[in-house]
Parts: C-alpha cells; sequence; structure tokens
C-alpha cells in the first residue's frame, strides 16, 4: 500500500469538480441508455472515470468499447453509498484482512465493503443492461482481477485499461 499515493487519492475524491461540459464528453463515448449509469456514479467516481477516459485518449487509443469501459468501469460501486472514509476502510482491509472482507455480508454498515469488493460485477450487469456491448461489460467485468499472459485482443485492451484505472 503506497501511504502517499491514497492519501493524494482520498484528498482528490473529496474535492472532485465535474462540469457540464464534462458529463457531455463522457455522454460522447456511451450508449444512451448507459449514460445514466455514468451521471448516478459519486462526483468523485466520475472525476475518476473522466481522468481514465482522458489518458488513454491522450495515449491515442480510440477503441470505442474501451472508452466507454474506462467511464463505466466504477458504475458498480453506486450500488451503496461509498464514502471516501469506506473506501479507505476497504482499501485497508483488503490489504491486510482479505479473508475477513470475504466473510462479510450484504447487510447493515457491511453493505458499502461488499458493493467495492463485487463493483466490477455489479456495473458489467449494469452495462449489459443499458446496452453496452459485450466487450465493455466484459472489460468492466474484468478490470479488478489480474492477467499473466495477454492471449486476445481484450487481454490486452483489459490491460491498457488497468494501467490508466491504476495511474489515477
Amino acid at each position: 500500500m503506497r501511504p502517499v499515493y491514497r492519501v493524494r487519492q482520498f484528498v482528490t475524491a473529496l474535492t472532485a469538480r465535474v462540469s457540464e461540459a464534462d458529463r457531455a464528453e463522457a455522454d460522447a463515448h456511451l450508449p444512451s441508455e448507459a449514460r445514466a449509469l455514468f451521471r448516478q456514479m459519486p462526483r468523485d467516481g466520475q472525476a475518476h472515470a473522466l481522468r481514465v477516459m482522458r489518458d488513454l485518449r491522450c495515449a491515442g487509443h480510440s477503441n470505442a468499447p474501451l472508452l466507454a469501459a474506462a467511464l463505466l468501469h466504477d458504475a458498480g460501486k453506486s450500488a451503496a453509498h461509498i464514502t471516501p472514509l469506506t473506501r479507505s476502510i476497504f482499501v485497508v482491509l483488503k490489504r491486510l484482512a482479505p479473508g475477513r472482507l470475504a466473510r462479510l455480508s450484504n447487510t447493515g454498515w457491511r453493505q458499502p465493503l461488499v458493493a467495492l469488493r463485487d463493483h466490477a460485477h455489479i456495473g458489467a450487469e449494469w452495462a449489459r443492461r443499458a446496452g453496452c456491448d459485450e466487450l465493455t461489460v466484459s472489460l468492466i467485468a474484468r478490470h479488478q482481477g489480474g492477467i499473466d499472459n495477454i492471449t486476445s485482443e481484450e487481454d490486452r485492451l483489459l490491460r491498457i485499461l488497468q494501467t490508466a484505472d491504476d495511474l489515477n
């Protein structure tokens, strides 16, 4: 765990700003039904997703499913009210007590931790229902997982998404 990075991430989440122009930029890369998924994300989540997407574009990536996945990869976190403090607790538990995190139930105060743990699959299902293509859905579903060998174009795009996500 990189403490300085996590402190910066926490402060960035607390001070995040997203304008209507930013949301319109996101809309241009999403199917019409999926735009609501982006807009239901908390402001810090939207800001993060926009940074990931913009980094990909600046690096020359124009693959539409990749850019849509960048914008929606954390949409599943909207399944519960997740504050920057909740996210910090999750990161610490994931790092120091992953077994305890895995045993948490989906009730009461623990629901945000479960949503954080399962957000990739939740978000992928929401993206599927919102009309995103299968590559976008798969990239969202897999974005938290490891990838040892790149054996397909999807794996290559996943690695690109993960790298941009990690930088933001």
